[in-house]
């Protein structure tokens, strides 16, 4: 497997840009998480002023051999009918994509019944959804590679293009199994820690659920990331991780979505750990695994909406913090320029 290196992001100009912040007409600290969203932005971009051009939402679809057991409320066909209502603009993520000025474009990882060409749909699809993991690995490790590849062209051709906020949504039934499994595999965490319900299943669904994956877990394979994502990963997964780590071989900020995206997330930080200074967490959603992967992260949210949608729609729902954090630091008075008697703290 061919990676680009990832460089390791550049911190010596760290007390510049916090004394710049701390000069702003306010008392210092007292913009919370947007202070230290400007000073991540500021390190990562590097210039001055601070830009958000042409930020842009991939949604990246995917079924799972999984949902044969029915561990979801919905029949892996809907996946398709939602990667259709994407392009016909009709969800939520389309909704908070407009309001917001950010582009869309959904991209076919491996649904079961691919899709004809058309506007806005990439097609990348590594097979007709994955294998079931709770018999047998998911997927083979040429289809990783080949998913990381994919991954990480779309991300370097939306960045190249002029993109410098790329955001990370997904779309498949089931996937909130595979992601659980996951996360079991990838910190060793309890599987009951991991595992959520998802869309709304049932008692007997989650039992059911629950069982399959520790089944999953139960059997032998290589501890490492890739081997990992082969066993128990979704088509979906495997490329969001590689465009994680595209954006973040070119030094571009990834707004990470919900529970999914951050379990493509973990692994991507565990096969390249310099890629974590590039991710921003948009938000922490209902799953009940979703807290423990920002754990594993070492990430806080920006917000915390009790969303369990996907789709990307709480990384859309950031973006407006990440302007309000660039407008702040490139157009906020100092204490010098506002002619304000600055207020020194002297509790120590």
């Amino acid at each position: 497997m061919m990676l680009a290196e990832i460089p390791a992001l550049d911190k010596t100009a760290t007390t510049a840009i916090q004394q710049r912040i701390d000069l702003k007409t306010k008392p210092a600290g007292a913009l919370g998480k947007l202070e230290a969203l400007a000073l991540q932005l500021a390190l990562i971009q590097n210039k001055s002023p601070l830009s958000l051009n042409k930020p842009v939402l991939l949604i990246f679809a995917g079924d799972h051999g999984i949902n044969v057991h029915g561990v979801s409320i919905a029949p892996s066909a809907v996946t398709q009918q939602m990667v259709r209502n994407f392009l016909t603009g009709g969800a939520a993520a389309n909704c908070f994509c407009r309001s917001n000025g950010i582009e869309l474009a959904v991209i076919d990882a491996g649904i079961l019944s691919a899709l004809p060409d058309a506007p806005g749909l990439i097609q990348q699809s590594l097979g007709s959804g994955t294998a079931d993991f709770s018999q047998r690995p998911a997927m083979t490790l040429a289809q990783v590679d080949a998913g990381l590849a994919l991954g990480r062209h779309i991300a370097r051709q939306h960045i190249l293009a002029g993109c410098d906020l790329l955001l990370l949504g997904e779309m498949g039934i089931a996937n909130t199994s595979s992601a659980a499994a996951l996360l079991a595999a990838a910190t060793g965490l309890p599987v009951e820690t991991c595992v959520g319900r998802g869309t709304g299943i049932s008692d007997t669904q989650f039992e059911l659920k629950l069982s399959l994956i520790k089944q999953a877990l139960e059997r032998p394979y290589a501890k490492d990331p890739v081997s990992i994502l082969a066993e128990f990963g979704g088509f979906e997964l495997v490329q969001l991780c590689g465009a994680i780590l595209g954006a973040a071989a070119l030094q571009t900020p990834v707004l990470i979505d919900g529970f999914i995206v951050s379990v493509a997330a973990l692994l991507a930080c565990q096969i390249a750990p310099n890629c974590r200074d590039y991710l921003i967490f948009a938000h922490q959603g209902a799953e009940a695994g979703h807290k423990a992967v920002l754990d594993a992260l070492n990430a806080i949210p920006l917000l915390d909406l009790a969303l369990r949608l996907g789709e990307g729609t709480g990384a859309a729902l950031a973006v407006p913090l990440l302007r309000a954090a660039i407008s702040f630091y490139n157009d906020m008075a100092s204490f010098a320029d506002a002619g304000v008697t600055q207020v020194v703290d002297s509790s120590d």
